[in-house]
């Protein structure tokens, strides 16, 4: 194998790290915007789960810039392609990504009943949405997306948006990324919250761990049956060209056809399947800080299932099979590719390094009664 196929595989890996990473962090944010109106019965109550992920929240959303940036960077035709297709679904996106930070600045500083509950309205909205779409896209990609390439390089969207946001098994994926959220969501208010918060936090993360291993279990017996993409003739080292170079099959259960080759790769679903499972029991024994760490294994499983299943696929192509978009005919050339690994390489550990070092020097307990009478919280 060629360096620049190397390269591509390198890629390929860091960005489903990322994905993993947008799903920790940013899942865990979605997942207590989600239950704000659950977990707080007052206002001040609601305040304590806001100033708990007020600390991080915006730099937690490094993971979506770092997400699409990844995809812009290493994989061009496929963030043209993607972002094109699913462009009315982005626009969802930003639109609940724009209005969470305005929550977060607008809602305290009226201090009416109506406006602050108008605004937890908005925290719901963009906590589930987002993670809702997460997992709705992985179900699209997975389906195969309908698109097709012209004789000039020009794509062209053979299916409605509606067909992507309203069709069973991309709802399936949809609540279970929203099921991990409020997991991932639940289990960080247990780690910084007193009683009743707490409490609560806690019986909301016990549903939200059985909904996504139930869910996750049901999926993979709808991908059993599932329309999957076999790649027949492709070479690693070929150039960035999705209209000719390859030959895609497609047959029922096709996506299990790398499982059945490399029996091994089973683990990575059992992985998931299992921290979902051993997670919802840490959360009942309230053991948080190991339920934390099996939300990122559940997530890891999750990502790594879907990746390991496509695998060499980014987005197949529903209508044009042949011209679907691999990880060998989408990305950039050798030398964008091997720059941006250094960037990667410097930039990435960095960012783990101020993220973890955040999260260690606001440890501890955020208190319902410091909260009221901070001026300064949110």
């Amino acid at each position: 194998m060629d360096s620049y196929a190397i390269l591509k595989l390198l890629w390929a890996a860091i960005l489903g790290i990322l994905f993993i990473g947008l799903g920790v962090m940013v899942g865990m944010d979605m997942g207590v915007g989600t239950l704000l109106r659950f977990v707080g019965r007052n206002d001040g109550e609601r305040r304590t789960a806001l100033n708990i992920i007020g600390p991080h929240w915006d730099g937690n959303q490094v993971w979506f810039i770092l997400g699409g940036g990844a995809i812009f960077a290493a994989f061009p035709t496929l963030y043209a392609t993607s972002f094109s297709v699913f462009y009315v679904v982005m626009i969802l996106l930003l639109f609940s990504m724009i209005l969470r930070p305005v929550a977060f600045e607008y809602r305290s500083k009226a201090d009416s009943r109506h406006w602050r509950a108008s605004w937890d309205v908005a925290f719901l909205v963009s906590g589930a949405l987002p993670m809702f779409i997460y997992g709705a896209a992985f179900g699209n990609v997975l389906e195969g997306v309908g698109y097709h390439f012209g004789w000039t390089g020009q794509y062209y969207q053979d299916e409605s948006f509606l067909s992507y946001l309203v069709n069973p098994f991309a709802i399936l994926c949809g609540l279970m990324s929203v099921a991990l959220s409020v997991y991932q969501g639940g289990v960080m208010l247990m780690l910084r919250s007193e009683e009743p918060i707490h409490g609560r936090a806690r019986r909301y993360a016990m549903r939200g761990g059985i909904a996504a291993a139930i869910l996750f279990a049901t999926g993979g017996v709808w991908i059993s049956r599932l329309n999957g993409f076999r790649l027949t003739d492709a070479d690693p080292g070929m150039p960035a060209n999705p209209i000719q170079g390859q030959h895609v099959t497609v047959s029922a259960g096709g996506w299990l056809e790398n499982f059945q080759a490399h029996p091994a790769l089973w683990l990575i679903p059992l992985l998931g399947v299992a921290c979902m499972l051993f997670g919802t029991l840490m959360v009942r024994a309230d053991r948080p800080v190991l339920a934390w760490w099996t939300g990122v294994g559940s997530w890891i499983g999750t990502i790594g299932t879907v990746g390991t299943a496509m695998f060499p696929f980014l987005m197949p192509s529903a209508t044009t099979p042949d011209q679907s978009l691999t990880i060998w005919n989408s990305t950039a050339s050798a030398y964008g590719l091997a720059c941006m690994l250094v960037v990667a390489a410097i930039f990435v550990p960095i960012i783990l390094s101020y993220t973890s070092w955040c999260y260690y020097v606001m440890r501890g307990k955020v208190r319902t009664a410091d909260v009221i009478h901070d001026t300064h919280s949110y």
